[in-house]
């Protein structure tokens, strides 16, 4: 079967430094579906628990939750990008992101703190998802670097979680002696994600010359899906499964970390350190996973890296040295969304463009998935004899077997 051509996103045929500008604008999406309105948490969560007197168990599922809107949200994404466009998606998610990260520090229940969660988890689905698409139509404009413009985008989470390390430490500090002072970390945030969502404006006008045909849900899959069979889940199975489990293992990290220094008597300024340098990390493992992701069309990608995280996971669990301790952050910071890249460069590989949507939709249902379960257990675990430690060498295997799954996974015939 021949594949359409890809349609081209931008008429004017930008250089190649236009495209990786136009990727790191929008890698601002990831920075404020998961960077901030996600990861963040993690900073807040010593400070929210110790107030509001939380168990390590609901304090995980304040992140369940959120994965669970992530889930709902990767569920309704595809229908929505046929009507609204991937576009139109990613600003009115971004928005509503933000929205609710404010609504965060108006509560100090944990039902209400729960919903907002919730709704903040499927507003980061409609923009990661969406800008992710986009990211991977940019890299068919240049596809010898295809895998660097990706992963530029996907780095954004770095950024937000960079500037979530500054700001919500310094923000906590300021507030001290507050009622509830960690609410005024969640209204900053939510006011950085209000200044992402503004700059996101250009790319998205750049990339799209046609907005009418936006607003009528005219996107570009829809203009070459004629032809095409429907995407199955089955060829991709292994690959899918060993990607639910990175949604097991790696939150956990995110999750705890923060409050496993805390709890190994590290100071704010070196939680901050940590924290800032995972996230600078994760800017720059768009190129140096840039090379692998274009070699790999099958799940050799997906595997390495997920094994190269669970080790980076399990060392906190195993010392409190602090030279290896930081080793870690930088190391997880380096690989977890070089992780989530893999797997659009899969989608990229293997499926014709009409079936990308889907292709990112069905990666990203599974990982929410993982998600949903993976900070439930971790802080089951971690109410337990064995603390936060034993939680994170739960975390470390669920990433080992979702590498050995990984690796089965063979490229797509074409």
């Amino acid at each position: 079967m021949n594949r359409p051509a890809p349609r081209s996103l931008d008429p004017l045929h930008l250089p190649p430094r236009s495209l990786a500008a136009l990727a790191l604008a929008l890698s601002l999406g990831a920075a404020v579906s998961l960077g901030v309105t996600r990861f963040a948490y993690g900073l807040l969560l010593p400070t929210m628990r110790a107030d509001l007197g939380w168990s390590y168990t609901l304090a995980g599922a304040m992140n369940t939750a959120n994965a669970l809107g992530y889930l709902l949200g990767a569920l309704v994404t595809p229908w929505l990008m046929r009507r609204l466009g991937a576009a139109s998606l990613l600003l009115w998610g971004a928005l509503l992101a933000s929205v609710f990260m404010g609504l965060s520090g108006f509560f100090t229940g944990a039902a209400p703190l729960l919903v907002q969660r919730l709704l903040a988890g499927v507003a980061s689905a409609f923009v990661f998802i969406a800008g992710g698409l986009l990211a991977a139509r940019l890299g068919t404009l240049q596809p010898g670097r295809a895998g660097f413009l990706i992963g530029l985008y996907y780095g954004g989470t770095g950024l937000g979680i960079a500037v979530s390390a500054l700001l919500v430490p310094a923000v906590l500090e300021a507030a001290h002696g507050r009622p509830h002072g960690w609410a005024w970390a969640w209204w900053a945030l939510a006011a950085v994600c209000l200044g992402a969502t503004a700059l996101l404006r250009w790319p998205v006008s750049r990339l799209h010359k046609d907005a009418q045909s936006t607003a009528k849900g005219r996107t570009d899959a829809a203009h070459s899906a004629s032809g095409n069979p429907a995407f199955h889940w089955r060829p991709l199975g292994f690959a899918l499964a060993g990607y639910t489990l990175f949604g097991v293992g790696y939150i956990g990290y995110m999750t705890f970390v923060i409050a496993l220094l805390r709890e190994q008597g590290v100071g704010a300024g070196a939680v901050t350190l940590f924290y800032t340098l995972l996230g600078l990390a994760v800017v720059a493992s768009s190129r140096i996973w840039a090379g692998l992701l274009d070699r790999s069309r099958g799940g050799q990608a997906l595997a390495f890296l997920n094994a190269l995280l669970g080790a980076a996971t399990v060392l906190p669990a195993l010392t409190s040295a602090w030279p290896i301790v930081l080793a870690s952050g930088l190391l997880f910071g380096g690989v977890f969304l070089s992780v989530v890249a893999s797997t659009t460069a899969l989608v990229r590989h293997n499926l014709p463009p009409a079936q990308w949507p889907a292709g990112i939709s069905a990666f990203t249902i599974v990982f929410a998935a993982g998600q949903i379960v993976g900070p439930t257990i971790v802080g089951w675990i971690a109410d337990g004899p064995g603390g936060l430690g034993r939680g994170l060498v739960f975390s470390a295997g669920a990433l080992w077997l979702g590498a050995a799954l990984a690796s089965r996974q063979k490229a797509l015939a074409v």
